[in-house]
């Protein structure tokens, strides 16, 4: 692998730095991090935590090296509360540059939008038209996933992804993968799936994901260490990184739960830790960020990156 020796580690990187890194070196600033990189999730459709402060600021300063977040609709971004009036480039601009990321559910095959529910939700899903938008504003990263309830399967999150990539060329840094809504369809790694999960992980490689999200052992019933880490070995072996995602509402139980599943989550061998958008102000508490944090970076590169960002 050639390196670019210009590109920092995201986790010790400045915010000046990550902002003038494109895709291709945030995804090498992930790989040289090996393993520390704590992703905060905000859903922006929930009430406001603070009305003097975005969640995604307030999760950068709490020691998250990524924000993603959930319900932006790209038809206008300003409404969701979670905005508090501001557009994304606005947004990222408050991070200081800090990688700012958008999850998009991916619809399934059969879609109706002519269901009230699914029109209204067409600004939050994942399309072309949306896609080229989030490649206009200079979005940092895309997540294409499922949400609950949803029946996207697997199937639908390739098929966007190869579409993500072909739109989006080969700079943007995508994230693809099945992590919820194991209902219809079981996650990527539960046991009891009925596809071939590596056959899975070749097709969203193959399909231009440089990042496949798998589910936190200790957050979803039935997921392990030992079957993540398989996988996620499997993942690295053909060149792609990996994310676990600590979620399921358990991203707001206390810090302790946290602690434990961050372990779980690093000895996967996972390379970004993310946790979800569950609790109040549409996202984990504070706290728990930190919890993360410092569990997966120790306590001076965490409060290195809340002291700095400004620099």
């Amino acid at each position: 692998m050639n390196l670019d020796y210009n590109v920092t580690r995201l986790i010790t990187a400045k915010p000046s730095q990550i902002a003038t890194y494109t895709g291709r070196q945030l995804r090498e600033a992930i790989l040289k991090s090996e393993g520390r990189v704590a992703m905060g999730q905000t859903y922006l459709n929930s009430p406001i935590l603070m009305p003097t402060c975005t969640s995604t600021e307030l999760m950068f300063h709490f020691g998250a090296d990524m924000v993603m977040l959930n319900g932006f609709n790209f038809a206008d971004p300003r409404k969701a509360n979670g905005m508090q009036g501001f557009d994304y480039v606005e947004l990222k601009k408050l991070a200081n540059g800090r990688p700012v990321g958008i999850y998009m559910g991916c619809p399934k095959e059969d879609i109706d939008w002519s269901d009230p529910r699914m029109s209204e939700l067409s600004g939050m899903m994942y399309s072309k038209e949306n896609v080229l938008k989030a490649k206009e504003w200079g979005v940092s990263f895309i997540v294409l996933g499922g949400n609950p309830n949803s029946g996207t399967s697997i199937k639908d999150v390739i098929k966007a992804t190869k579409e993500c990539r072909e739109v989006c060329g080969e700079d943007m840094l995508i994230f693809a993968g099945k992590w919820e809504d194991g209902i219809e369809e079981k996650v990527l790694g539960d046991p009891l799936a009925t596809y071939d999960a590596y056959e899975v992980i070749d097709q969203l490689i193959e399909a231009g994901a440089d990042i496949i999200d798998f589910p936190a052992p200790g957050s979803r019933h039935g997921i392990t260490v030992e079957r993540i880490r398989e996988l996620i070995e499997y993942t690295h072996r053909k060149g792609a990184l990996a994310m676990s995602f600590l979620n399921s509402n358990v991203e707001a139980a206390d810090i302790d739960t946290i602690r434990q599943i961050t372990l779980w989550m690093k000895q996967t061998g996972c390379d970004v830790h993310a946790i979800g958008d569950g609790g109040f102000g549409g996202g984990t508490w504070p706290e728990n960020i930190y919890q993360m944090a410092i569990t997966l970076k120790g306590k001076a590169y965490t409060w290195q990156q809340m002291a700095t960002s400004n620099r």
